[in-house]
């Protein structure tokens, strides 16, 4: 069969909110469109109904979960594929596992996207849980090194491809005039305290030494804000930073295009878009050196990176790129070559070869099982 015949059913999340993975889920069903592949969406976060039940704790659980259940069943009834976009955690037991199980009940191809920087934490805990539903995956996606050696270390085979960029809209803004005497700094990180984005206002609270008239936009949602805006006016910084909430896909390349730099404060990732997003519109990054990002960026060349929770040396590697125009240069460049990797003509080919894959896989399967 054609990569272009298929019947793809593609699970996962979708804005609003924005987010990673919604936005990769929602750009990657455009685009699979585009190729004039058959994509049904089954949207793991869709709207309650009715739509107070979302206040209750409980309930909410329960109806969200069944109408997704039903909605995968449907959907495997009229798809060769399901395109499972997975994480860690809860999601995983709620979500991916239960597409994985209807899918093969079905005797349809199963392919799991798996992403998500806490996955090694995630496994050691519970593996014993994950492992029996791994093995009935005809084929494992990862978009980084890092989540290919955790699967790895596990016993399983997995195939990197790498997370989209749209670079039609994410591009350098080449007739802004940069003020670097008064940078604007960006943090695109949901307000949780995975992000960390305590240790990114205390760091642009040290750079305001140097650089009084800086500003910081931080752009997302969550259960921090409170905290996070007393923490502002504690340091003294709170008519400079911007909350400014979660900004659609559609306004982020705006965003980036007004930036000076853009941090990455977060305890644990994977292969966060926002830092492919920054690279791809010349916006040179400053980044934690945690989980997949070291196998993302290069230190020195297309990102500096630090060590997590630590304010001072996040405000050093800002003036440094501040300080040093060659430094900044040279990193706006390379992280331009390097956004070119994520484009979806260099992705593609990559995906269209594990779709292929897992489609011999489940064939294998089931001459295995007539036999």
């Amino acid at each position: 069969m054609r990569v272009q015949d298929l019947k793809i059913a593609l699970i996962g999340p979708l804005p609003p909110p924005s987010g990673g993975m919604a936005n990769q889920t929602w750009q990657l069903a455009t685009l699979l469109k585009q190729e004039g592949i058959s994509v049904e969406l089954v949207r793991v976060n869709a709207p309650y109904r009715p739509h107070c039940v979302g206040r209750i704790t409980g309930l909410r659980a329960v109806f969200r979960l069944l109408p997704y259940l039903f909605n995968l069943w449907r959907a495997a009834g009229r798809v060769d594929l399901f395109h499972i976009m997975a994480n860690s955690g809860w999601s995983w037991h709620l979500f991916a596992a239960p597409a994985v199980w209807i899918a093969k009940l079905r005797g349809k191809a199963v392919l799991v996207n798996y992403r998500g920087g806490e996955a090694d934490d995630f496994f050691t805990r519970a593996f014993a849980w994950v492992q029996p539903t791994l093995k009935r995956v005809n084929t494992i996606v990862v978009p980084s090194g890092f989540l290919e050696k955790v699967f790895a270390n596990r016993g399983f085979i997995t195939r990197i491809v790498p997370n989209i960029v749209d670079l039609s809209r994410f591009m350098p803004n080449h007739t802004r005039k940069q003020n670097l005497l008064a940078p604007h700094i960006v943090v695109a990180r949901n307000l949780e305290l995975l992000y960390d984005n305590s240790t990114a206002l205390k760091a642009f609270s040290i750079l305001r030494k140097a650089f009084p008239d800086a500003r910081l936009t931080i752009a997302g949602s969550g259960p921090e804000r409170a905290k996070l805006e007393a923490m502002a006016k504690e340091l003294g910084v709170s008519n400079a930073v911007v909350f400014a909430g979660q900004i659609d896909n559609e306004h982020m390349p705006m965003l980036y295009r007004d930036a000076d730099i853009a941090l990455n404060p977060s305890l644990a990732d994977n292969m966060p878009i926002s830092v492919l997003e920054a690279l791809a519109s010349g916006v040179p990054v400053v980044s934690t050196n945690v989980g997949g990002l070291p196998f993302l960026v290069e230190d020195g060349k297309t990102a500096l990176l630090i060590p997590p929770s630590d304010p001072e040396r996040m405000a050093e590697a800002m003036l440094r790129v501040l300080s040093d125009e060659s430094l900044r240069r040279r990193m706006v460049q390379a992280g331009l070559d390097h956004a070119r990797r994520f484009a979806w003509e260099s992705v593609r080919g990559e995906l269209f070869l594990a779709y292929e894959m897992a489609l011999d896989g489940a064939m294998l399967t089931v001459t295995q099982d007539g036999k």
